[in-house]
């Protein structure tokens, strides 16, 4: 077999970039063939419209139909192309099928006059905004956040002078963008960015007669549209009064890099360094909530900023029990007013839809007093909009917390043999909190970043309930010597004497696991009511309290009865 030349080697593919020696991605003869321009009406079902096989982001998952795709993680690097050129006025259909609410912008539209299968997909970009349409041959636009819900369907097409249009689920067509190049062949370009995770090539058709006089998209019309969203009809009058007005709008704001909502892909950055790369979106609130909330969507609640007398029912629980060792992180997305109180949240063994809005107290650490299991803790540190929680709980029944990615440690144990509900209250400043999503993490104690001074601190209350903690006796750190007191700040370095327990003779029971005897004292309250096992475990918490009293300890001693 005669070697490869040198020129062979040195062809570049449509990004500038070479090509591999060998890719997987890339199998696909290059050709610069297009569609014949049809007529409006015309059918297509010979040229099956599909994702390009290759040319692809690394982000993206393709079905065997080539119909489907999906970005498995983060926001970007889910760059898609069509598998053929588009004939003009052939309308590009796609249906939105995941949703992912972490993020901020969505699905990025237009059309390219590179042939996909020239271009090598280790050389596309991130971004099809700002960086394929900064480059000759690209041209793209975000679709808008409130139109990239799951279930809608968006068809986009070009004219023939290079006008893009779209429309959602059959409505009236829109002026998207202008400026493409109509003379050449051009391919579909669709970026599964943001808020859109997952999406499906439907069958492609051609612009009906009744959608060549769209309206367009200029800031003239939005209220005419607003006022009559069913009147469809344009008169000739109207139809030069847009032209003129496109025209107009095009040379003042020439489609470019700039006319891409380029702070979203900082924003997302910022965001992905705070959160795992495979986030899942199934977890959201449940629709019991306080009589002062209102759902935005269902992974975000707002509460009313009216009500001002410091008594707001705010409340509001996940709509289903977390999973062991799954992180859930939330995001306050909004702020208002600095007022006295701060976001509290906690876990219950109540299920949501066991409660009525009534039951739901003002204050959230009342709820301890109740028959089932709740933990109420309450961030002490002011928040800010924008602000990222992350929560875990571990085997053990160990909260831990983290703060824009800080690990705060662990803020309470709890028991996690039963399925646990995570709530919220939004107090003080906290108007609005978003779930992001949750993660089954490796890691039990989250986020594996050293804790920070500055980190929030937290108060706990835990319902005190016979059964609470009942697995606190598990687990517990062998290298531990029961038999010794812990220092106290009076008497660093005394030691008790290491009489052996009695496990017969005291009749009185841990009111924590309800197994093992009473044999500690809590200080400063002094009362006994805890075995030693499970104090060490308390003593452990983030502003621990006496299950009795509530008061903070300060220590624990161990006491030794004689025989």
């Amino acid at each position: 077999m005669p070697p490869s030349t040198g020129h062979e080697l040195s062809l570049n593919d449509s990004l500038g970039g070479p090509f591999p020696t060998t890719s997987h991605r890339y199998h696909h003869k290059p050709t610069k063939q297009c569609l014949p321009v049809l007529q409006c009406g015309s059918s297509l079902s010979s040229f099956p419209l599909l994702f390009h096989p290759s040319a692809k982001g690394s982000q993206i998952i393709m079905d065997v139909a080539q119909k489907t795709v999906k970005r498995q993680a983060s926001f970007c690097n889910a760059i898609t192309f069509s598998n053929r050129s588009i004939a003009l006025y052939e309308q590009v259909r796609l249906k939105i099928t995941k949703k992912q609410c972490c993020w901020s912008g969505a699905l990025r539209l237009g059309f390219t006059s590179k042939d996909p299968s020239r271009i090598n997909p280790d050389n596309l970009p991130k971004y099809a905004c700002p960086d394929l349409v900064s480059q000759n041959g690209f041209w793209a636009k975000a679709l808008p956040e409130e139109l990239s819900n799951e279930g809608n369907v968006i068809s986009f097409w070009v004219d023939k002078k290079g006008r893009v249009f779209y429309r959602i689920n059959g409505s009236s067509p829109m002026l998207f963008f202008s400026g493409v190049h109509a003379s050449e062949p051009l391919w579909a370009l669709i970026d599964v960015y943001g808020l859109t995770r997952g999406v499906q090539l439907l069958d492609s058709e051609m612009v009906p007669l009744e959608c060549l006089r769209p309206r367009s998209f200029t800031t003239a019309h939005r209220a005419s549209l607003r006022r009559d969203p069913d009147n469809l009809s344009i008169s000739l009058c109207d139809l030069s009064l847009q032209q003129q007005e496109q025209e107009e709008e095009e040379r003042l704001h020439p489609l470019s890099s700039t006319s891409c909502s380029i702070p979203q892909n900082s924003l997302n950055s910022q965001q992905c360094s705070l959160l795992p790369s495979l986030l899942d979106s199934d977890l959201h609130f449940h629709p019991l909530r306080g009589a002062h909330v209102k759902a935005l969507d269902e992974h975000t609640v707002s509460r009313s900023v009216e009500h001002r007398s410091g008594d707001e029912r705010t409340l509001v629980f996940t709509s289903r029990p977390l999973r062991c060792r799954e992180s859930v992180f939330v995001k306050v997305t909004k702020t208002g007013a600095t007022r006295l109180g701060s976001l509290s949240y906690g876990v219950t063994s109540c299920d949501p839809a066991w409660l009525r809005p009534s039951d739901l107290p003002y204050s959230p650490e009342s709820l301890v007093d109740r028959k089932e299991f709740w933990a109420v803790c309450r961030v002490g540190a002011p928040l800010q909009s924008g602000d990222i929680l992350g929560f875990v709980v571990n085997v053990e029944g160990e909260v831990f917390l983290s703060h824009n990615g800080i690990n705060a440690g662990m803020q309470v144990c709890v028991d996690n043999s039963r399925p646990l509900w995570m709530f919220f209250g939004l107090h003080g400043a906290i108007t609005q909190l978003k779930i992001l999503g949750s993660s089954l993490n490796a890691d039990p104690r989250g986020l594996s970043i050293p804790s920070s001074p500055n980190t929030p601190t937290l108060r706990c209350s835990v319902s005190s309930e016979p059964n609470f903690n009942s697995n606190l006796n598990i687990n517990l750190n062998t290298s531990l010597n029961a038999s010794t007191s812990p220092s106290s700040p009076f008497s660093s370095h005394s030691e008790s004497p290491t009489f052996p327990s009695c496990s017969g003779s005291w009749s009185d029971e841990c009111t924590i696991c309800y197994e093992n005897v009473v044999d500690t004292v809590l200080y400063a309250c002094g009362h006994m009511c805890l075995c030693y096992a499970c104090g060490l475990k308390l003593k452990k918490m983030a502003n621990a309290s006496c299950p009795i009293c509530r008061r903070t300890i300060k220590d624990i001693i161990k006491t030794y009865r004689s025989t």
